[in-house]
C-alpha cells in the first residue's frame, strides 16, 4: 500500500514524469488505465492536466515535437487502451462477475460501471472518458454486452479525444497565462481530484452498485449481458 502511495505521489509530480519516461510514460499510463482493470486507481485526468501545464518541458523532452503532436499521441493511447478493454471483455469478461475481490479488482467497480453503461448506453464511452474507475471497467462492460464494434470505435475514438485534448488544453493555455501557477501545482492537483472523483464519491456513498448474490450470477447469467447495444 506505501508502494502505490509513493508512487502515486510521483505520478503528480511533472519533474519526476519528465525525467523518467516523459512521454512515452504518459502514453503508458493512460494506455493502463483505460484499457486494464489494474489501472483504475491511476490519476488519468491529473497527469493530463499537468502535462498541459508542462508543455513545453515536455516537448523540449520528446525530440521538440509539437504539443499538437503529443495530444495526438496520448489520445491514441486512450484509444487503444479503450480496444484492449473492449476485446478483453468479449472475450474474459463475464468470468470477471465471479472473480474473487482483490486488492486491484473490485467487482462492485465492474458492477458501477454496467450500471453507468445501462443508463447511458454508447454515450456512455464517452462520459467515462471523465470519471476516474468507470472509464477503467465501461470498455470492459462494453465488450460483455456486446456492442457493437463500429458503434463502440466512433465513441472510443471521440472520447478519448475530447478528455486527453480538453485536459491537456487546459492545462497549457493556462500555464502559459499564469505561469506563477507551477508554484501551486499541490492544491491545483487536490482540487481537480476532488472534482473529477466527486460524482464516484457520491455514487459510492449514496447509491451502490447491487451485486447480486453468487447464487443469482449462477441462475441468471444472461441478465449481465443485458443492456442497450
Amino acid at each position: 500500500m506505501d508502494q502505490i502511495i509513493e508512487l502515486f505521489k510521483h505520478l503528480i509530480n511533472p519533474a519526476w514524469i519528465i525525467e523518467h519516461g516523459g512521454l512515452y510514460l504518459l502514453v503508458a499510463i493512460i494506455f493502463a488505465e483505460t484499457g486494464l482493470f489494474v489501472g483504475f486507481f491511476l490519476p488519468g485526468d491529473s497527469l493530463l492536466f499537468l502535462a498541459g501545464i508542462y508543455g513545453k518541458e515536455l516537448s523540449a523532452s520528446f525530440y521538440d515535437a509539437p504539443f499538437f503532436v503529443l495530444m495526438l499521441l496520448i489520445a491514441m493511447a486512450g484509444v487503444l487502451g479503450n480496444i484492449v478493454g473492449f476485446w478483453f471483455g468479449r472475450k474474459s469478461g463475464p468470468l470477471l462477475f465471479s472473480r474473487k475481490d482483490t486488492f486491484l479488482f473490485k467487482k462492485k467497480h465492474l458492477f458501477q460501471a454496467k450500471e453507468f453503461f445501462d443508463k447511458h448506453g454508447g454515450g456512455a464511452i464517452i462520459l467515462a472518458r471523465f470519471l476516474p474507475i468507470i472509464r477503467t471497467f465501461a470498455p470492459i462492460v462494453a465488450g460483455i454486452v456486446g456492442m457493437e464494434r463500429k458503434k463502440f470505435m466512433f465513441y472510443n475514438i471521440v472520447g478519448s479525444f475530447a478528455w486527453v485534448f480538453s485536459m491537456m488544453l487546459a492545462g497549457y493555455f493556462l500555464g502559459n497565462s499564469y505561469p506563477t501557477i507551477k508554484n501551486h501545482l499541490e492544491l491545483i492537483v487536490g482540487i481537480l481530484i476532488l472534482i473529477t472523483t466527486l460524482p464516484v464519491i457520491l455514487k459510492l456513498v449514496f447509491g451502490k452498485a447491487k451485486v447480486p448474490h453468487e447464487h443469482t450470477r449462477e441462475n441468471h447469467p444472461d441478465e449481465l449481458t443485458e443492456s442497450n447495444k
